[in-house]
């Protein structure tokens, strides 16, 4: 006789994922959490009556947080995960057309980034009697396309769900995904409107909870063998630690190894990872790092790849590593990433590959300390760097980024965090600010995407209840998005934002200066009659962006010096609701650089002399410096 069948509950589609997602939990060393504990949402048609109608009749154990921009959502489960090291996420839930490709900047935004985030775009009918719908995308030779088949290529896992039965397997495999320290970053069930509310008999073991593990998995012993004594050969080695040391909390480890006289540089992911001695301490790294970390590059004839990608800021369009005989060492728990740049590649958790290579190379008797002189010397010239370039006053002109990022240190406490992305602001962050006591710092640059500080941070004050949250960023990016501060509102979420004002896009205005030698379209101007017709060259428009956060009930401040900026953080950290800090800088100063290269092309041909001579320059340096390395 067949045994009994087993139990069921008839659910809808949506009702089914609440329940799902109420009942998954990770666990990494033994700490166990929720893996998706809330939801973010904006209805419309085709999500209110299947998910929306789900989570208000079963929704307690997934709440749901609104947001004002679909892109937005995305970025507060990127920032939460970032901030959980990749031990936690939110689902967001769109509805159909502009409301799921809001969504896929956000996609791209977690991919690129290796975070891991849910999302749910509703989709056009499976059942085809309603004719084409709103927002349907016809397609003349695949009837089956919808505009979310945009998730594809910047999603790490996708599936549309045409049947009820298919989230039996589609929901364990966008959890596996979401949990794979090799593969996670954004996982898209599209779930079409129609069946959203179709119900099925799902089996009760379905909602059983269940954990998954964020497995450590370890090096090969005969890699880590390999990597000491390429490590013991070489002469001049040095360290550049990516995203993947903090998602490992790889800290101790990576400090373990550079104690043995290996000095460290940290990639935007990987700012703040060392927590080790400042003797070793490059500071950031690449293209916007320091000169102590570039000067060092240069001269490495060994890179120790930890947990990064190696992207073109890193390496200065390959250019920046200059010793004929230069090899990679990369360690890498993505072997993809791994075997870059003919690197050896040592696959494995950044944690238990360190502390491995740590114990082989103790074992080799590697010891590299008597370089301690050369490293300080790096580090005095920054340091000189700074004091003369980036902090110091300059007489008849406003407050300098340097100086308003000095004053932001010296407020910033233990516990503390920033969060920044895109322009300026991010790069000048990765070089001067100050972790060391205890401010973590959350930048966002694989994907430079402007618009992720404001909503991010409420996803890492969401992860952090305690400290303050600041957010850093341009005035272009603060007008791009400054409506998630209702949010922030809505669900008391204080976050502080510093808003560096120097009236335009003035680190694209300085590249621009750089490529084409002509200003043009970056700054925030008014029209006006020239020469060759009517353009942005006017006076600089007035936006009071003070104004504008307090308009949404939050509290404005406007400064014009470092000490009202340091009084104004002072009464931020006591205030309950957010803030925005205000700071007029100076247009056209910027932080120093670290005299590396960067492979933007002048163009080819132009009328203009200065831009002829400057794609000869370009020609010159890109002959004598890019390289390839295999």
């Amino acid at each position: 006789m067949i045994g009994a069948m087993p139990a069921t509950e008839h659910l809808t589609v949506g009702q089914a994922i609440v329940r799902y997602l109420s009942v998954q939990y990770s666990e990494r060393d033994g700490r166990r959490r929720r893996l998706v504990p809330a939801i973010f949402g904006i209805f419309g048609h085709g999500n209110v009556a299947g998910l929306g109608q789900a989570l208000e009749s079963a929704g307690a154990g997934l709440p749901l947080h609104q947001s004002r921009n679909e892109q937005s959502m995305v970025h507060v489960a990127s920032g939460y995960a970032k901030a959980a090291r990749r031990t936690a996420t939110l689902a967001c839930t769109s509805s159909i057309g502009p409301g799921a490709t809001n969504m896929v900047t956000g996609a791209a935004t977690a991919t690129i980034n290796r975070l891991p985030v849910l999302l749910l775009p509703s989709d056009y009918y499976v059942t085809r009697h309603q004719g084409n719908v709103l927002q349907e995308l016809e397609h003349p030779l695949e009837a089956d396309v919808s505009v979310n088949d945009c998730f594809r290529p910047v999603s790490r896992f996708f599936d549309r769900i045409s049947r009820p039965e298919q989230l039996l397997t589609a929901l364990p495999e966008a959890m596996r995904v979401l949990t794979d320290p090799a593969d996670t970053g954004a996982v898209t069930i599209s779930i079409p409107q129609d069946v959203q509310a179709h119900a099925y008999r799902f089996p009760s073991r379905l909602f059983e909870e269940r954990t998954w593990r964020i497995e450590r998995t370890p090096p090969d012993a005969g890699r880590i063998d390999e990597a000491a004594r390429l490590i013991e050969r070489s002469r001049r080695p040095m360290i550049i630690a990516g995203g993947g040391v903090h998602y490992a909390e790889a800290g101790e480890a990576l400090a373990a190894l550079a104690a043995l006289g290996i000095p460290v540089a940290e990639t935007f992911g990987g700012k703040g990872c060392y927590r080790g001695p400042r003797a070793w301490s490059l500071g950031g790294h690449g293209v916007e790092g320091t000169t102590a970390a570039a000067r060092s590059a240069e001269q490495a004839d060994l890179v120790i790849a930890v947990g990064t990608r190696l992207g073109d800021f890193a390496t200065a369009s390959n250019s920046l590593f200059q010793h004929p005989d230069v090899r990679f060492l990369s360690l890498n728990v993505n072997a993809h990433d791994a075997f870059k740049n003919g690197a050896l590649p040592v696959v494995g958790d950044a944690r238990e590959s360190l502390a491995a290579l740590a114990a082989a190379c103790r074992q080799r008797g590697v010891d590299f300390t008597g370089r301690q002189a050369d490293v300080a010397r790096l580090q005095a010239d920054w340091e000189e760097v700074k004091a003369t370039d980036a902090y110091a006053p300059q007489a008849g002109q406003a407050m300098g980024e340097g100086e308003l990022i000095q004053a932001f240190n010296a407020e910033a406490q233990d516990g503390d965090s920033v969060v920044a992305a895109a322009g300026g602001p991010v790069g000048n962050l990765l070089k001067l600010w100050d972790t060391s006591g205890g401010a973590a710092c959350h930048l966002e640059f694989g994907f430079s995407c402007m618009g992720w500080e404001m909503p991010a941070a409420l996803g890492v004050r969401m992860e952090q209840p305690e400290g303050e949250v600041y957010v850093y960023l341009g005035d272009g990016n603060y007008l791009l998005n400054p409506m998630e501060l209702m949010t922030a509102l809505q669900e008391d979420m204080k976050i502080t934002v510093v808003v560096a004002d120097n009236h335009g896009f003035q680190v694209i205005r300085r590249l621009q200066m750089a490529r084409a030698g002509h200003s043009f379209g970056t700054e925030f101007r008014t029209r006006v009659d020239g020469d060759d017709g009517r353009r942005l060259d006017g006076e600089y428009l007035a936006v009071d962006m003070a104004a504008i956060a307090e308009a949404m009930g939050a509290r404005g401040f406007r400064c014009a010096t470092p000490g009202e900026v340091r009084a104004a953080l002072r009464v931020a950290r006591g205030e309950r609701r957010s803030c925005v800090i205000v700071a007029e800088i100076e247009k056209h100063r910027y932080v120093p650089g670290a005299g590396t290269w960067w492979d933007v092309a002048p163009a080819q041909v132009s009328r203009s002399e200065v831009t002829q001579t400057l794609r000869s320059e370009y020609e010159r340096d890109r002959a004598a410096l890019q390289r390839y390395h295999y």
